[in-house]
C-alpha cells in the first residue's frame, strides 16, 4: 500500500485573502516580480512523491553499508561531560532523506526511533517545501504573544477543531466550541516551545487553584488545602515511571531533587502520589484518601504510551474510570501526549481512547523536527494564568505553525494508511516477541509507539546493541532501576509495509543469533 501524493499550495493552506496581502507588503518593501510571488503561492507542492517512496524502499537493503567516503574529524564541540558520554559521532547526520540518515561513518542508517521522537514524516520531507516557499514570499517567522500571526491563529483554530473532532467544513460547530464556557471543553491554545514548559504552564494552573498567582489575586477555590498530584507508579510503587519534562516541578513528580521535594512536602507546599499502572482500586482508594482535609487532589498527569518507561500502555477502560473519578472528585486531568500525538491517524491518541482531558500538551511530532514548538490545549476553565504566567517570546513562531499544518494535512489525508502500517507493525512485532520467549517477555506498546521487553536488562542492552551495529537505531532503557528490562522502537509514519518488515525481520535475525 503507498501512501497518497497529496498536493497542495501555500493558497491552499492558508488562503487566497492572506496570501495577496502577503504579497502586496513584500511588493512594496521593493518584490519587483509580483507574477514570480505569485508563482510561489500558487505552486502545488507534491508531499511525497511515488518515486521517492519507491526509493525508500530500495534503499532498505543497503542498510548499515558504507555508502560514501566518511568524514574523518575530531571535533566533539564544547559539550557537558554527561552528553559526551552519550555521544556516537559516527552516526552523527551528515544528510538524510526520508526514513534514513547517512552518518559521519558514510553508512547508511534506518531510523528506527524518528531522531528521538521529532521527525515524524523523515528527514527533507517533500511537503515542507512549502515552508521554503512561505521564506521566498516574505513570510515571517518571529512574532511575539501580542502579535500572533495569521498562520499560528489558523493553526489553534485548526487544533480546537481536531481535538474536538469536529468535520472540516462544520464551521458553526466550530465556533460553537470556540465560545464555550463549559467545564471540560478544549477551547484554548497555549503556544511554546518544548513539552517542558507547556507541562510546566498546566501545572501552574492547576496550582493556580490552590495558591494566587498575583498578591491581588481572588480567594483561590482550595486555598488552604494542600495540592496532590497524582503520576503513575513504577512497578515498585515509585514514581519513576512518570516523564513529563525537565522542569523543576515537573522532575520532582518522578523522584528528582528528592531533597527540594521534602521539604516541600514537609511545608505542605504540595504532595506527589503514585498510583499504580492499570489498577483502578488503586486509583480508586487513593482518590478517596486524598480528597479529605488536608489535602484535595489537584491534578492527574498521565501518558497513554509510557515510552520513557518500556512503553507500557494505558487500558482504555482503566483511563475512562480514573477520569469519572477525577470528574467526581474535581480533579483537572491532564493527557501528555508529546510522544504520542501525530503518531496515529486521530492525530491524538485521547481521542482513540475517547477521553476528556482538561490538558492535553502536543509538540515534538507535530513540526517534523523542523522546529520546536509545543502546544497546551486546555479549556476555559483552567484558563487562569495572566499573560505573563506562561510567558514564551518565541512560542508562536509562524514557520513552525505552518510545519504542524503540513504534517496535519499529510496524515489526516492519509490516516488509512498509516493505521494499516502501524498495525502490521505492532502485529509482526508481538509475533517475533511471541517466537523467542526465551529471551523476550512479549511487545508493548500501540502501533508505532512500541518497545521489545526481555527477561534481563542485560540481554535487552546486548540486542539493542547489535540492532545499532546493523544501522538501526533503537536504544535499551537502562537508565532506570525500577524499569522493565526494554529495547524502545519508535518507526516514522512514512515507513512502508517493506520498512516494516525490513525493520522486524532484522530483529529476528539478531534474536535468532544471540540464541
Amino acid at each position: 500500500m503507498m501512501f497518497k501524493n497529496i498536493k497542495y499550495s501555500l493558497a491552499d493552506m492558508l488562503g487566497e485573502g492572506y496570501l495577496k496581502s502577503v504579497i502586496d507588503a513584500n511588493c512594496f518593501f521593493g518584490a519587483e516580480d509580483r507574477a514570480k510571488l505569485e508563482a510561489c503561492a500558487y505552486e502545488k507542492v507534491e508531499f511525497y512523491p511515488e518515486a521517492n517512496q519507491k526509493r525508500n524502499d530500495a534503499l532498505l537493503g543497503k542498510v548499515g553499508t558504507k555508502v560514501m567516503d566518511d568524514y574523518d574529524n575530531t571535533n566533539d564541540g564544547a559539550s557537558t561531560d554527561s552528553y559526551k558520554a552519550a555521544f556516537h559521532r559516527a552516526a552523527a547526520p551528515i544528510s538524510g532523506q526520508g526514513c534514513f540518515r547517512i552518518g559521519e561513518d558514510g553508512r547508511l542508517y534506518f531510523v528506527g526511533k524518528s531522531e528521538h521522537y521529532h521527525a515524524s514524516l523523515g528527514h527533507t520531507f517533500w511537503g515542507y517545501k512549502l515552508i521554503d516557499n512561505a521564506r521566498a514570499l516574505g513570510i515571517l517567522n518571529a512574532t511575539h504573544n501580542n502579535t500572533r500571526g495569521f498562520i499560528t491563529r489558523t493553526l489553534e483554530r485548526e487544533l480546537i477543531r481536531t481535538a474536538n473532532g469536529i468535520s472540516e467544513n462544520d464551521t458553526e460547530k466550530l465556533t460553537e466550541i470556540l465560545d464555550s464556557r463549559e467545564k471540560h471543553v478544549l477551547n484554548r491554545i497555549i503556544n511554546l516551545e518544548t513539552g517542558s514548559l507547556a507541562v510546566e504552564a498546566a501545572i501552574k494552573m492547576m496550582l493556580n487553584r490552590f495558591y494566587k498567582q498575583g498578591a491581588a489575586d481572588a480567594e483561590r477555590v482550595y486555598e488552604g488545602r494542600i495540592p496532590v498530584f497524582f503520576v503513575m507508579a513504577d512497578r515498585d510503587g515509585g514514581c519513576e515511571a512518570n516523564y513529563h519534562g525537565t522542569t523543576i516541578f515537573a522532575q520532582t513528580f518522578r523522584n528528582i531533587w528528592p531533597g527540594i521535594y521534602g521539604n516541600a512536602e514537609q511545608q505542605g507546599l504540595y504532595k506527589v502520589v503514585s498510583v499504580k499502572i492499570n489498577d483502578i482500586d488503586d486509583f480508586k482508594e487513593k482518590i478517596e484518601t486524598y480528597n479529605q482535609a488536608p489535602y484535595k487532589t489537584a491534578g492527574f498527569l498521565h501518558e497513554i504510551v509510557l515510552m520513557n518507561y518500556a512503553g507500557i500502555r494505558l487500558q482504555k477502560e482503566f483511563l475512562k474510570q480514573a477520569y469519572a473519578l477525577c470528574r467526581k472528585y474535581d480533579t483537572p486531568t491532564l493527557a501528555d501526549e508529546i510522544q504520542s500525538c501525530i503518531w496515529y491517524k486521530e492525530l491524538y491518541l485521547f481521542r482513540r481512547y475517547e477521553l476528556t482531558p482538561d490538558f492535553v500538551i502536543i509538540g515534538k511530532g507535530f513540526s517534523g523536527g523542523e522546529y520546536p514548538a509545543s502546544k497546551v490545549i486546555t479549556t476555559a476553565e483552567m484558563d487562569s494564568l495572566n499573560q505573563f504566567g506562561a510567558l514564551v517570546t518565541n512560542g508562536q513562531e509562524e514557520l513552525a505553525s505552518l510545519a504542524y499544518l503540513i504534517t496535519m494535512r499529510f496524515v489526516q489525508d492519509n490516516g488509512q494508511e498509516i493505521e494499516a502500517n502501524e498495525k502490521f507493525f505492532f502485529e509482526r512485532l508481538t509475533e517475533v516477541a511471541g517466537k523467542h520467549k526465551n529471551a523476550v517477555e512479549g511487545a508493548e506498546g500501540l502501533g508505532f509507539l512500541a518497545s521489545l521487553v526481555f527477561h534481563d536488562l542485560k540481554t535487552a542492552a546486548l540486542f539493542a546493541k547489535k540492532v545499532n551495529e546493523s544501522g538501526i537505531d533503537v536504544s535499551a532503557q537502562t537508565y532506570k532501576t525500577n524499569c522493565p528490562a526494554a529495547v524502545l522502537i519508535k518507526p516514522r509514519l512514512i515507513t512502508s509495509e517493506a520498512g516494516v518488515e525490513f525493520l522486524v525481520s532484522t530483529f529476528d535475525r539478531i534474536l535468532d543469533e544471540m540464541k
